[in-house]
């Protein structure tokens, strides 16, 4: 199997984002909560990182991305930023940080760039985030938006299934994306929706369309990276592809390392001073 081999001179912008989406390469997109990760997944040359309000679930153990604050996601967007050279990194605003108020809005935005040192934030929301999405924009931060599933509205839409399989939230969520690409979003996030309507949304916009759970004629795709690595283990929806099942290897070293104590082999004379 051929290993991916990222140009390592080049960062990658919104502009390069662009770019890849017009000569037709794909963009690879992972989350990421923690320096350590990060460096990792920099290293193996993914083009963006999104610090995910899903770290409420991963990292906090929350069933929800609700209750996540500003000052929460500045801290883990701090670590990423911190352990990457190359990728993009976009940070989630979190739930309460800009709905129905750009002028706070603006400010979780300006937090989040001044204090982590973020490239670009996202926000979940089509014409009823308008305003916000423009006031942001106006201040020079970049801004991904998000449609199809929103994990924050989710007690307004009752559940995880997919959305927008019926005509009239399928025209929505097709001139909510038009909006944000004309509002200055330089990409959008495609959550749980049919492939055929990712497919018209992402030939619709000029913009990058990612997707998770939408399907494979998008721009370039995001999955939990603890997810992906099978790190946690009681999620398993059809969009998910696991790549390594690291909860297995993990635990198997820590049982290991618990027998050598036990056991009286660890340390050494030659692990000891």
């Amino acid at each position: 199997m051929s290993i991916y081999q990222p140009e390592r001179a080049k960062k990658v912008t919104t502009h390069q984002l662009q770019a890849m989406k017009m000569r037709g390469e794909k963009i690879a997109m992972l989350t990421a909560y923690d320096y350590s990760m990060a460096k990792i997944l920099d290293a193996a040359g993914i083009d963006v990182l999104l610090v995910g309000d899903s770290a409420s679930n991963v990292m906090a153990g929350h069933e929800t991305t609700l209750p996540i604050t500003l000052e929460h996601m500045i801290y883990h967007a701090s670590g990423v930023v911190r352990g990457v050279e190359r990728a993009l990194i976009v940070v989630d605003i979190p739930f309460g940080s800009y709905q129905g108020n750009s002028r706070e809005a603006l400010t979780s935005a300006i937090r989040i760039m001044k204090e982590s040192g973020a490239h670009a934030v996202k926000m979940e929301g089509g014409e009823e985030i308008k305003q916000s999405v423009e006031r942001v924009l106006s201040a020079g931060v970049p801004v991904m938006g998000h449609l199809g599933l929103m994990p924050q509205s989710i007690y307004k839409f009752g559940t995880y299934n997919v959305r927008a399989r019926e005509d009239v939230e399928a025209q929505k969520l097709i001139q909510d994306a038009q909006v944000l690409e004309q509002c200055g979003c330089f990409a959008i996030v495609l959550e749980k929706i049919p492939a055929t309507l990712a497919k018209i949304v992402t030939e619709t916009v000029k913009i990058p369309v990612i997707g998770i759970g939408a399907g494979p004629h998008v721009d370039g795709q995001v999955l939990v990276t603890h997810d992906m690595l099978g790190i946690t283990k009681n999620f398993a929806p059809r969009f998910l592809r696991r790549y390594a099942e690291l909860h297995e290897i993990m635990t198997a070293g820590v049982q290991d390392y618990i027998q050598d104590i036990k056991n009286k082999t660890f340390p050494t004379e030659k692990e000891s001073y």
